[in-house]
């Protein structure tokens, strides 16, 4: 075996064990209910495991596999039920990543249910339009559970604007 070779295979292993994402932890309460989400976040797909517990009873553990890793989480009141609801937002590995969110909504604080985001229309990664959007949307009651439903789309400027 060529020696450059050996010492690029070597350097390729080191790097790969050496360099890891952080795991991702995050415990938040709203509304008497703490949930937690835990991540290796080290793959390009990653387990993902969601509790939610009161202070009387835990009530819920979902388990998912997000295509990427964790970036963040947030807990919101969107249908305004008194109940809470986790997003936990995804960021694909690669130069054309993108977006994804796991969602779970406090069905009354004895079990959770999934959040359905329907698919957003947008561009390819080979020929994208640019420019930015913001999408509002609302937190429904569904056929089997929860949905989240466009309710506003804003087109944001491109900064810095071009000029002509």
């Amino acid at each position: 075996m060529n020696k450059q070779l050996l010492v690029t295979a070597t350097l390729a292993a080191i790097f790969s064990i050496t360099v890891e994402a952080e795991p991702f932890f995050a415990q938040m309460v709203s509304q008497d209910v703490t949930f937690q989400v835990e991540s290796p976040n080290d793959r390009s797909i990653n387990p993902v495991v969601v509790r939610a517990s009161t202070a009387e009873v835990s009530f819920g553990q979902m388990q998912a596999e997000a295509d990427g890793t964790i970036t963040k989480v947030e807990i919101e009141d969107l249908n305004a039920d008194g109940y809470p609801e986790i997003y936990v937002y995804v960021t694909s590995a690669g130069s054309g990543s993108y977006g994804s969110l796991i969602a779970y909504a406090s069905n009354r604080n004895k079990s959770l249910s999934e959040i359905y985001l329907p698919s957003i229309e947008g561009d390819t990664n080979d020929q994208p339009t640019g420019g930015a959007r913001q999408i509002q949307y609302k937190l429904e009651s569904g056929e089997s559970g929860w949905v989240l439903r466009k309710d506003r789309v804003l087109e944001l400027p491109v900064w810095p604007p071009h000029y002509r």
